[in-house]
């Protein structure tokens, strides 16, 4: 089993930064992808950024060039760095895990961007 534990979430007026960070524990193997997935009030779970093991980066485009995802694979974590903050980037960020067809999920964190 793996277990994720996020943290970073908070309120932030509009133009702010935040950073998440997710730790991963429990039975990693290599080869794993770790990302953030997030979820606003009436809406549908969308995702945020992605990060392989190669280090390839994906975003949803309305955060691009705005938030920047990381990874240290000797510690199993991830981050991401938001910028330049907007309302509608309000929503609970799930961090998750995925590696050979299994996905592992965080508690999320609430991120609030309001003035």
């Amino acid at each position: 089993q793996v277990q994720l534990v996020e943290s970073g979430g908070g309120l932030v007026q509009p133009g702010g930064s935040l950073r998440l960070f997710c730790a991963a524990s429990g039975r990693i193997f290599s080869g794993y992808v770790m990302g953030w997935y997030r979820q606003a009030p009436g809406k549908q779970r969308e995702l945020v950024a992605r990060i392989t093991s190669a280090h390839t980066t994906n975003y949803v485009d309305s955060v691009k060039g705005r938030f920047t995802i990381s990874r240290d694979d000797a510690k199993h974590m991830v981050s991401l760095q938001m910028n330049s903050l907007k309302p509608e980037d309000t929503a609970v960020y799930y961090c998750f895990l995925g590696h050979n067809g299994a996905y592992y999920w965080g508690q999320g964190t609430q991120v609030t961007v309001s003035s």
